[in-house]
C-alpha cells in the first residue's frame, strides 16, 4: 500500500489508500458512512457500521467477508486497523444505506446498470457513449476515432486469444505485457508507473505514436496468431512478443528518424491539436 491520503466528499475527509499491486483506491468505511449518514462523531459511525454489518451477514451478503482492514492515521495520529473497501464494494455498500445523501448514487447506479443492459442489447450504443465521453473529457475528434479503433484492434485480439483457449483474466494480462514489454520495453504497469497514471486508462494517455504503435503490436500479434493458431499458453507468449517486437522495431526507426522518444513520460490533462499531432501537456 502506498500513498495514503485524505479525499474530500461533500467537504468532508474520506481517507484513502493506494494498491498499487491491485491498482485501485481503498477508502474507509467508517468514514464514508459518517458522510452519508451525517454521523456526529467517528464512534457514532462505527456503531452504525456494527448494526449494518449484522445486518448484511443476516441477508447473506459477501460484502462484509470480501471486507478487509488496514491501518490508516486516526486524529490521534496514530495508525489503526480500520475496515476499508474497494470501489466497487463501496458502491455495494451505498445500496444499503437508507439515506438522502446515498439516494443520487443510487439513482446513478441504477441508470448505469440500465445502460449497460441497454448496451448488450444494441453495442453500439457502448460505441457512441464512449465517443461522448471522449468529447466530454476534451480529446479532439481525430484521436477519439483513433481511439475507437484501437478498442476494435483490442477486442479482435482478445476473441483471437478466446478462440485459442486463453483465460480472460490472469492470461489475457500476461499475454498484454509481453506485447508491451516488445514494443515499448515496459510492462502495461510499469508503463503506467513511468506516466504516473493510477487507475487512469493507460491508452486513454497514450499520443498518437504511442497508440498507433500499441494498435500495430496487437493488430500483428493477431495476424500471426489467425495463421499459426497456437494451442498452447507458451505458443501463445511467443506470439505475442513477435507481434510486438514488429511494433518495436517500428517504434526504433521512428526514434532514429526523428530523433527522439516515441514514449512520453506526459499523460492527457489537455488535448491540443498542433500540426495534426495529439500534444499533451499538464495542466
Amino acid at each position: 500500500m502506498s500513498e495514503d491520503k485524505l479525499q474530500l466528499f461533500q467537504n468532508q475527509p474520506i481517507r484513502t489508500s493506494w494498491d498499487e499491486e491491485n491498482e485501485e483506491w481503498l477508502f474507509s468505511v467508517v468514514d464514508i458512512i459518517k458522510v452519508l449518514t451525517d454521523q456526529p462523531t467517528i464512534d457514532r459511525a462505527r456503531n452504525y457500521w456494527k448494526v449494518l454489518k449484522n445486518r448484511l451477514n443476516k441477508e447473506g451478503s459477501q460484502l462484509v467477508t470480501n471486507c478487509n482492514q488496514l491501518k490508516m492515521l486516526s486524529s490521534d495520529g496514530k495508525k489503526y486497523l480500520t475496515d476499508v473497501m474497494t470501489t466497487e464494494q463501496v458502491l455495494r455498500l451505498v445500496q444499503s444505506i437508507p439515506s438522502k445523501r446515498a439516494e443520487p448514487f443510487k439513482l446513478w447506479l441504477a441508470r448505469v446498470g440500465n445502460e449497460r443492459i441497454e448496451e448488450t442489447i444494441d453495442p453500439e450504443q457502448a460505441i457512441d457513449r464512449a465517443l461522448l465521453t471522449y468529447i466530454k473529457k476534451g480529446y479532439n475528434e481525430e484521436w477519439i476515432h483513433q481511439r475507437l479503433l484501437s478498442i476494435r484492434v483490442r477486442n479482435e485480439l482478445t476473441n483471437e486469444w478466446h478462440e485459442r483457449g486463453m483465460k480472460k483474466g490472469i492470461d489475457y494480462a500476461i499475454l498484454t505485457d509481453e506485447i508491451s514489454k516488445a514494443w515499448s520495453g515496459m510492462t502495461t504497469h510499469e508503463y503506467k508507473k513511468y506516466k504516473n497514471l493510477k487507475k487512469e486508462n493507460l491508452r486513454d494517455n497514450m499520443t498518437d505514436l504511442e497508440l498507433i504503435l500499441t494498435m500495430l503490436s496487437e493488430s500483428t500479434t493477431t495476424k500471426i496468431s489467425q495463421i499459426e493458431q497456437p494451442s498452447t499458453f507458451n505458443a501463445n507468449r511467443k506470439v505475442a512478443k513477435r507481434g510486438g517486437t514488429v511494433a518495436g522495431h517500428a517504434r526504433k526507426e521512428i526514434e532514429e528518424q526523428t530523433n527522439s522518444s516515441v514514449i512520453t513520460k506526459e499523460s492527457r490533462k489537455t488535448c491540443l491539436n498542433k500540426n495534426n499531432h495529439l500534444a499533451f501537456s499538464n495542466r
